[in-house]
């Protein structure tokens, strides 16, 4: 058979038609998915290791293996060194993708075909349409929607390493688009393409505050960016101010890019803006401050689910819970997955409806009678595995894809719940990932429960301040060992000392290390009360702006600003660790045992 043909060029309405098609013939657009990787990607050595040149359908579920990185990882590293794409892809490997390094543990190395751009392309094209049936006008002003790049490396055999953003932002497809009244940046393209994120964050906050009359919609990738960039103008209003003032750009810029972008936004000075600026910026709290800055902003978007969702306190201090928080789009280096088709929805009630025509998508059960378990074993029978449109409302799965770039049967280690249907396709609820845990003895905390406990511990804190921010560790350097949480406070009453603070609420703090831990599951709670193998949790508070440096340190080794997650789980002996410990301002241990019986 031809290989065939899949159209990704949709904008508009079209793209809202084509998200109906596509889901309400989810099955038969997934048979044709898979069936056109199949024989696109025939002939490779890895399917013909297992299919022996079949392009068959159920030969392909019957023989192929689901795997995880370690397994793919010395195909994708023999290409990076020079060997042939059609080890595993019937395409040229126009790109190696660096993943995130901070949401499941190391870098990996993704691969990457010319044609992944159309797919991801299309995701974002279908974004604003989505959000424009909910919210009028956002195509009468502009966008301060944070991006950045990332210096790239290069493989052996010179293959750009890049992260998935940065190819797209340095793509025909972001440069070369088409004007379009709903994506009309207030970032200079120059701006965006700047590798040094300290220049390019400088550039864009001065042209969002130039343009901050005509803001219709606030945002970046994640909330921990959104709210880096809030943190950044806290520290450089008063340069930001003073250029506007003058009409000269702050000397600090030298990117010759950023200098000429800039150059016409400053055009002449705007002393009247400066004040206005300078008046907002100046006043004792901060609460409300995007309302003030940016008064035409009906949204901002940003990943808000999973670990991200901590940081939802934050945002609504910073907005006065006046402007709706968004989160558009579910996706990752491997592959983009799916959107949010209710964009206004709260965040704890974000689902994300799965297209069909981005990869082939299966899923492999956890637990049962829709309780979440994960089964311990390495090796998942292709048997187990589901379809995509055979998953079962209100159960939990494992995500597992497979892609025309050369993955198959690729575990994503995403753990979903399914939460509805959008026509025939299902919608997913983002509950954690599965590889991150705390773990002493017997007890296996993931990310979800750390975080769901988290959640409910932090409102001790009441209206005196908010959690900023966020990692753990299992700290077994003495017996029994105990889970460490590193905690920023963000104090609401302006010019607190923090020392002095945590005297005064060291109870409060003590009834946060018991709370946490009455919320984490049974076994961890047996381990603690009846086996003593694992010792009272302790949280440590540090200074404000520590996670700032932690993520400057990890930026600094190769990771990607867009793409930051504070790592929800820091390793003992690691120089994340080292720099926590080094800003600890206050230590607090669990005054009593949680509760536990048989």
């Amino acid at each position: 058979m031809d290989v065939l043909k899949f159209d990704y060029n949709y904008k508009g309405d079209n793209a809202l038609k084509e998200l109906e098609r596509i889901t309400s013939k989810a099955a038969e657009v997934q048979y044709n998915i898979l069936c056109g990787i199949l024989e696109q990607n025939k002939d490779t050595q890895y399917l013909s290791k297992y299919m022996k040149g079949s392009s068959d359908v159920m030969e392909f579920k019957r023989s192929v293996p689901v795997i995880t990185y370690k397994d793919v990882c010395p195909y994708i590293q023999r290409i990076a060194n020079g060997e042939d794409s059609t080890l595993i892809t019937g395409h040229p490997i126009t790109e190696i993708l660096c993943s995130s390094g901070t949401s499941g543990g190391e870098p990996k190395l993704m691969p990457t075909i010319s044609e992944d751009l159309d797919r991801r392309t299309f995701v974002y094209n279908l974004i604003t349409p989505i959000v424009n049936k909910y919210l009028e006008g956002v195509d009468k002003g502009k966008t301060m929607y944070l991006n950045f790049v990332k210096a790239e490396t290069s493989t052996p055999c010179g293959l750009p390493i890049r992260s998935v953003l940065t190819s797209y932002y340095k793509s025909k497809h972001f440069q070369c688009r088409p004007y379009d009244p709903f994506n009309d940046l207030t970032s200079p393209i120059q701006t965006i393409l700047c590798e040094d994120s300290n220049q390019s964050m400088y550039c864009q906050l001065l042209a969002a505050l130039i343009h901050r009359h005509k803001v219709m919609r606030l945002g970046a990738v994640f909330a921990s960016a959104f709210l880096r960039a809030i943190s950044y103008l806290e520290r450089k209003w008063r340069q930001l101010c003073q250029d506007i003032r003058t009409g000269h750009l702050n000397p600090m810029i030298t990117d010759p890019g950023c200098q000429m972008a800039m150059s016409s936004l400053l055009a002449s000075p705007n002393p009247d803006l400066a004040d206005e600026v300078e008046e907002i910026c100046g006043r004792p709290s901060w609460k409300g401050i995007l309302c003030q800055l940016w008064p035409q902003a009906k949204f901002i978007e940003a990943v808000v689910t999973g670990s991200m969702a901590q940081y939802i306190p934050a945002l609504e201090f910073f907005s006065q819970a006046k402007i709706p928080l968004v989160c558009p789009m579910y996706a990752s280096s491997e592959t983009y997955f799916g959107v949010n088709v209710k964009p206004l929805s709260t965040p704890s009630d974000v689902v994300f409806t799965l297209l069909p025509n981005m990869c082939y998508f299966e899923f492999i059960p956890l637990g049962k009678n829709g309780t979440l378990s994960f089964d311990e074993e390495e090796e998942i029978p292709c048997d187990k595995v589901v379809d995509l449109v055979n998953v079962k409302l209100g159960r939990y799965y494992e995500l597992v894809v497979t892609t025309f770039a050369g993955l198959y049967r690729y575990r994503i280690g995403d753990v979903l719940q399914v939460a509805g249907f959008y026509n025939k396709a299902p919608q997913f609820r983002f509950i954690c990932r599965r590889n991150v845990v705390l773990s002493i003895d017997l007890d296996k905390t993931n990310e979800e429960d750390l975080h769901r406990s988290i959640t409910l511990a932090k409102k001790k804190l009441q209206d005196k301040a908010f959690l900023a921010e966020y990692t753990s560790y299992a700290d077994t350097s003495s017996v029994p060992g105990h889970y460490v949480l590193f905690w920023e406070i963000q104090w609401l009453e302006p010019g607190v000392d923090d020392h002095q603070q945590l005297k005064l609420e060291e109870k409060v703090m003590e009834e946060c290390c018991i709370a946490v831990e009455e919320e984490l599951d049974y076994i961890y709670r047996q381990c603690r009360k009846r086996e003593r193998s694992v010792g009272p949790l302790e949280i440590r508070v540090v200074k404000a702006g520590t996670f700032e440096k932690l993520m400057d340190m990890i930026i600094s080794q190769g990771g990607s600003l867009n793409q930051y997650k504070t790592p929800r789980c820091v390793k003992s002996n690691s120089a994340m660790l080292k720099l926590l410990d080094g800003h600890v301002t206050g230590s607090f241990f669990s005054p009593r045992d949680p509760t536990w019986s048989p």
